[in-house]
């Protein structure tokens, strides 16, 4: 089998990125999933998948969904985003339906990408204070990081605003049942990231930090996804990148981002970079290969 590793990869480097990879996440969206056989022929069992809400996805399609997964053995996680929620009393439905018809105690609360909002709920923080995770036994909430900033949030280019958010959300995580996490917007450099884990982490932010990658996609794909998502500085790597005509007719990966995460892992173990989710923009199936290839070459590195 050919090596996915870089050629300056040793086989610590190998064994740190297995880690990282280690009870990993991915996300689908209902009209992606219908596309999928049977999700346990290309996911572990127990894997951790995302459903995310688009703006006008019927909640009836989200539960159902929710349900299959729960049903193959899989933990979904919904996406909430709360500007496209009418009221509370929608909330907790929705939460409802998540617990009692798809067996689902875990959620992805976020603040919902849309300018306004169509209610009374306007960011996860909104939807926390109003205790229904609690109430309906959910023990697992995740909520947004943004490594580079967030320019629909922060209007000024900064952080106060997300940086004032998290350290809220700290704040709740220690009076609530559940257990938290962050899971952040993909990158393309690990740099970035690992001076804003270390930098929340000396602000007191000390919440796991799920790091997102971009799955595998065509490089002009991603570039797009990109910029909608409003990536940052590590844009460049992707433009860079796309200079090179030899390197434009190859697929992208992010192995070399993930090995450079696993490296600080390794060499700073009490880091708050916890686990990998894979947002899975060149196709689920694609990145379930490139994950199952990527963990076999990492063990023949051992």
């Amino acid at each position: 089998m050919t090596s996915v590793f870089r050629n300056d990869e040793t086989a610590e480097n190998s064994a740190s990125l297995a880690s990282v990879l280690t009870d990993c996440s991915i996300e689908v969206m209902p009209r992606t999933a219908a596309k999928i056989g049977d999700f346990r022929q290309i996911l572990p069992q127990g894997t951790r998948v995302y459903v995310a809400h688009i703006r006008d996805t019927p909640i009836d399609d989200m539960v159902a969904t929710a349900r299959r997964l729960t049903d193959e053995g899989f933990q979904p996680m919904p996406h909430l985003p709360a500007r496209i929620i009418p009221d509370r009393l929608t909330l907790e439905t929705w939460v409802r339906r998540y617990r009692e018809e798809a067996g689902v105690t875990q959620a992805l609360l976020l603040g919902g990408g849309v300018s306004t909002p169509a209610g009374d709920l306007d960011s996860s923080i909104a939807m926390l204070e109003t205790g229904v995770f609690d109430r309906l036994g959910f023990d697992r909430l995740h909520v947004a990081g943004h490594p580079e900033g967030n320019k629909d949030i922060d209007r000024d280019g900064g952080t106060a605003v997300v940086d004032e958010a998290l350290k809220w959300k700290q704040s709740f995580s220690e009076r609530t049942d559940a257990e938290m996490a962050i899971v952040t917007q993909f990158a393309f450099e690990a740099a970035p990231v690992i001076a804003w884990a270390e930098r929340i982490a000396a602000a007191g932010i000390t919440l796991p930090i799920h790091v997102g990658v971009a799955g595998p996609t065509k490089l002009q794909t991603l570039i797009k996804y990109a910029v909608a998502c409003g990536v940052g500085p590590s844009l460049n790597v992707l433009q860079k990148r796309a200079l090179d005509l030899r390197k434009l007719l190859v697929p992208y990966e992010p192995t070399d981002f993930l090995v450079d995460i696993a490296a600080h892992r390794a060499a700073y173990p009490e880091s708050s970079i916890e686990r990998v989710h894979v947002f899975p923009l060149g196709g689920i199936q694609a990145s379930a290969d490139w994950l199952a290839r990527v963990r076999d070459g990492a063990s023949h590195q051992d």
